[in-house]
C-alpha cells in the first residue's frame, strides 16, 4: 500500500540518496542536478535529476547543455524522473519518444514500530575494498568496476554500515546501510545465486536495521525496481511501504 508523499518528504529523501551514493561531479542547472561519475556507470551516478516541478524554463537549451556534459564524460544522456520533475519536461520527452525504463519505488519504514529483538547482532565491517569484492562476486558484476565503486563508497560522508553474511566461511549475502541523522538507507542488497531462497537477505536486513536503530535512526528507506517482486515481498514483510516512484528516461535508439 502506497503512502501519500509530500514534496518536502521527496526532496529530503532525494538529498539523502545523493549523499548515500555520491557522484564525483554534480553540476546544477537551476534545480536540475546533473550527476556524472567517470569511474562507475551506475545510472544513479550518471543522470539528470530535476528537483522542482516549477523549474521548466528553456528546456530545449538545457537539454543540449546536459547532452554536451554527458558526451564529455562518454556517457549517454539519461534523466531520472521523480515526482519532482516538471510536467512540461515529461511531456517533451514523451513527444520525442524517450524510453521510460527501470521504474523503481522508494519505500519507507518507521523503525519505532518494528520488533528487531530476534534479529542477529552484527557489526558492519570497515574494509570498503573487502565489501566491494564480496558484492561484485555475489552479484556477478565485472571486477573491473572495483576501483570506481571503492572510490564512490569511500566518499560517503554519513556513517556507513557495510554488512556481509557468511555461511561455512563462504560469503552468501551483502548489503550496505547508510545512517544519515534520523534516516537509514538500505542499498545494494544481494544474495549469491547458489544461496537464494534461504532467508539470508532477510537475516542480514534485520541485522542492518537493528544496527541502524541502535545508532539513532528512527526511519529506514530504500529503493527497489518495481519488477523485483521477491525483494518487494521481503521489504513488505518488515513493514516497508511505498512512498513514491521514479523512472529513468533515455533517447530512442
Amino acid at each position: 500500500m502506497a503512502v501519500k508523499a509530500s514534496l518536502a518528504q521527496i526532496r529530503r529523501l532525494e538529498a539523502v540518496s545523493f549523499r548515500s551514493f555520491p557522484s564525483t561531479s554534480t553540476h546544477y542547472d537551476g534545480t536540475w542536478a546533473i550527476r556524472l561519475t567517470a569511474g562507475h556507470p551506475a545510472k544513479r551516478l550518471n543522470s539528470v535529476n530535476p528537483l522542482d516541478p516549477s523549474d521548466h524554463a528553456y528546456i530545449d537549451a538545457r537539454l543540449e547543455l546536459a547532452r554536451r556534459k554527458f558526451e564529455s564524460f562518454g556517457r549517454p544522456l539519461v534523466f531520472r524522473q521523480s515526482p519532482l520533475a516538471p510536467e512540461a519536461l515529461e511531456t517533451l520527452l514523451d513527444d520525442r519518444g524517450w524510453e521510460r525504463f527501470d521504474e523503481s519505488m522508494v519505500m519507507t519504514l518507521d523503525l519505532s514500530g518494528v520488533d528487531l529483538s530476534g534479529s542477529n547482532d552484527r557489526l558492519p565491517i570497515r574494509d570498503v575494498g573487502k565489501w566491494v569484492d564480496t558484492f561484485l562476486q555475489l552479484s556477478n558484476e565485472d571486477t573491473e568496476r572495483k576501483p570506481g565503486l571503492v572510490e564512490v563508497l569511500s566518499s560517503v560522508r554519513p556513517e556507513g554500515g557495510l554488512f556481509i553474511k557468511t555461511d561455512e566461511a563462504a560469503a552468501v549475502a551483502a548489503l550496505r546501510c547508510v545512517h544519515d541523522n534520523d534516516l537509514a538507507g538500505v542499498f545494494d542488497v544481494v544474495t549469491g545465486l547458489a544461496f537464494k531462497r534461504r532467508n539470508h537477505a532477510r537475516d542480514l536486513l534485520g541485522s542492518a536495521l537493528k544496527w541502524a536503530k541502535a545508532s539513532g535512526a528512527s526511519h529506514a528507506w530504500l529503493q527497489v525496481v518495481v519488477e523485483n517482486r521477491p525483494a518487494i515481498r521481503l521489504y513488505e514483510a518488515f513493514g516497508f511501504q511505498e512512498l513514491y516512484r521514479y523512472s529513468y528516461r533515455r533517447e530512442p535508439a
